[in-house]
């Protein structure tokens, strides 16, 4: 039934213009043909399409049966023959079809699902789409361009794999629409290749190509987790898909270097694209991901000159390595940490200037490392970022060292990271005093750096517990401080400032303790007594109170408070004692 009535339209368009075939008419030849194939009459179908007589009515309405077509092809499994059947009517209708009808046609089906059915369509309809887009006679950049950007819109839908059994499983198809997406815009960059003269058109799709390379580094590229180095390079299809889109940038004419090294300055030494602001922050993300394949994963490193010197290097990584730094997913920030890493290791210790502290990104990098340190959920990137950080103090000079302990000491409201610092300062001290003498960890320099240190925020109001790490860590200092330097020598300038130091944070801190102690006792006996009663109640750790609490555990922590405090007390009685002996000492000798 269905083949006879496609049979009666088509008998009646055939003694019509090619002008008169009415909108009607289309609507009836696609609803009959997509009877036809629902029915399972591909093979009359085919005959029909494979007429003569029809062929003006098939390159005018057939692109309408594309849909039904590949909606059969993918709504169940068929044996192989239908299959076949179904694919030579497709390629048919490619063939026969106004190429600018059916490229809107396939971009539409492409555009239609979700989940795993996006890499199915996208694997089937990416050769037909190939094809069309090469009968095409005007235009062929913009229509490059509208392809390419459909594809990549429906991949960035799709989850990126990220370990090895994920990339070769490929649930979603993402690794193979990769591969396939590379086979498909070959033949475009081929195409601005060959054509030397720079023509308008050719530089429209070198445009585009450049448009889809750029996204393509920030997705899927940009979260991907490669493979190890030392595992087959071929067996990794994301390691192979981002090689092969850096070689596109390279053939038409974006070599990375030019890229990475001239992305940010304000005359830049290529033409990219006008981008939006939007538009300029994806590009930010796209040269990261850039910088980070060449650098640690080693694609086309070799283009890179030799000339580069690798302090030069690290500086123009640098941006790249704070916009990695600053997103919030782990797959990306841990990629700054790497980039990070591999620059810093190509650098001698203490030979990194202190001049590039004054460019920004030299500051705002390990403030961002500070954060992945104290606020990252997973510890072997917590751990990661605090040895990259030392890695990086230990490649400063002395007075980019001192520089960036004063601006961590005052920007990282943490702890533990103070703490930190202040050990770095301590073993800098500790070189000047036994080594080199260095005038940014002696004398007046250093005294400026211990008024940041040897004090307490809130004087004897501050929370202690809170801030037992930093205050412990400066004890330590001040006990090695008076124990390695003489009063009579006064190298690190420690004996003029003592009594500023006794005022501002040895005296502020005896009272804190005092104060802190006497509160923790009154939350021991109180909790006591809440233990007798076999309630549960709230308790005060610091300044933030803590409800529900088991009395067992409060016990517990409380106890662990007073712990703390009596360690803090015990150093500075040490601190005190070794003070005391040490006046007395040079006393006596100046009196004898």
């Amino acid at each position: 039934m269905a083949v006879e009535e496609l049979q009666c339209i088509i008998k009646r368009c055939q003694i019509l213009e090619e002008q008169d075939f009415k909108e009607e008419d289309f609507g009836l030849f696609q609803l009959a043909g997509q009877r036809c194939i629902d029915e399972g009459h591909i093979d009359q179908l085919l005959e029909i399409i494979q007429n003569e007589k029809n062929k003006v009515i098939v390159k005018n309405m057939g692109w309408n049966l594309i849909g039904p077509v590949v909606r059969s092809l993918l709504s169940n499994e068929k044996e192989d023959d239908k299959r076949k059947c179904h694919f030579l009517l497709l390629d048919l209708l490619v063939k026969l079809c106004n190429p600018k009808e059916l490229l809107l046609g396939l971009l539409e089906l492409i555009e239609e699902p979700s989940g795993k059915q996006i890499s199915q369509i996208i694997l089937l309809l990416l050769q037909p789409l190939q094809t069309v887009i090469q009968k095409l006679r005007n235009n062929k950049a913009y229509s490059v361009g509208l392809a390419l950007s459909t594809l990549w819109s429906q991949l960035a839908l799709l989850p990126v794999p990220y370990s090895k059994e994920q990339i070769q499983a490929d649930d979603y198809g993402l690794c193979q629409c990769c591969k396939a997406l590379i086979e498909f815009t070959k033949p475009f960059v081929e195409h601005v290749i060959d054509n030397k003269e720079n023509s308008v058109e050719n530089e429209k799709l070198k445009d585009e190509i450049l448009k889809f390379c750029l996204k393509s580094l920030k997705c899927p590229l940009l979260t991907a987790q490669f493979l190890e180095q030392s595992e087959e390079a071929g067996d990794d299809p994301l390691k192979c898909f981002a090689s092969e889109i850096i070689g596109f940038l390279s053939a038409i004419g974006y070599p990375f270097p030019k890229m990475i090294f001239n992305h940010g300055r304000k005359k830049k030494t290529w033409d990219y694209l006008e981008f939006e602001e939007e538009e300029d922050k994806q590009l930010s993300d796209s040269m990261a991901s850039l910088a980070y394949l060449v650098f640690v994963q080693g694609i086309s490193i070799d283009q890179l000159p030799m000339v580069l010197s690798p302090s030069y290097l690290l500086q123009f990584n640098m941006g790249h390595i704070e916009v990695l730094l600053q997103r919030t997913e782990e797959s990306v920030f841990s990629k700054g940490l790497d980039l990070l890493e591999n620059g810093l290791l190509r650098i001698e210790d203490n030979s990194l200037l202190h001049q590039y502290l004054e460019i920004k990104s030299f500051l705002t990098v390990p403030q961002g490392l500070v954060k992945i340190m104290t606020l990252c959920p997973i510890e072997t990137l917590r751990k990661k970022g605090l040895a990259v950080l030392q890695l990086y103090i230990d490649k400063l000079d002395p007075q980019g060292k001192y520089t960036l302990f004063r601006c961590l000491l005052n920007t990282s409201n943490h702890s533990g990271v103070e703490a930190f610092i202040i050990q770095n300062i301590k073993n800098q001290i500790d070189m000047s005093l036994k080594k080199t003498h260095n005038k940014w960890f002696t004398g007046p320099q250093l005294i400026s750096l211990l008024d940041l240190v040897l004090f307490l925020p809130e004087g004897a109001e501050t929370d202690l517990l809170q801030n037992s790490d930093r205050i412990m860590a400066s004890l330590n200092l001040l006990r090695y401080l008076v124990i390695k330097d003489n009063e009579k020598d006064n190298q690190t300038g420690l004996w003029t400032e003592l009594e500023k130091i006794e005022n501002n944070f040895l005296k502020p801190l005896h009272t804190g303790l005092n104060m802190s102690k006497a509160h923790y006792e009154a939350e021991i006996k109180n909790s006591q007594e809440v233990q007798k009663s076999k309630d549960h109640c709230s308790l005060n750790i610091g300044r933030e109170e803590i409800p529900n609490m088991p009395p067992e555990m409060q016990l517990k922590v409380l106890h662990s408070a007073l712990f703390t405090f009596d360690l803090i007390e015990s150093v500075l009685a040490r601190v005190e004692e070794l003070i005391e002996t040490k006046t007395k000492s040079t006393s006596e000798e100046n009196m004898g």
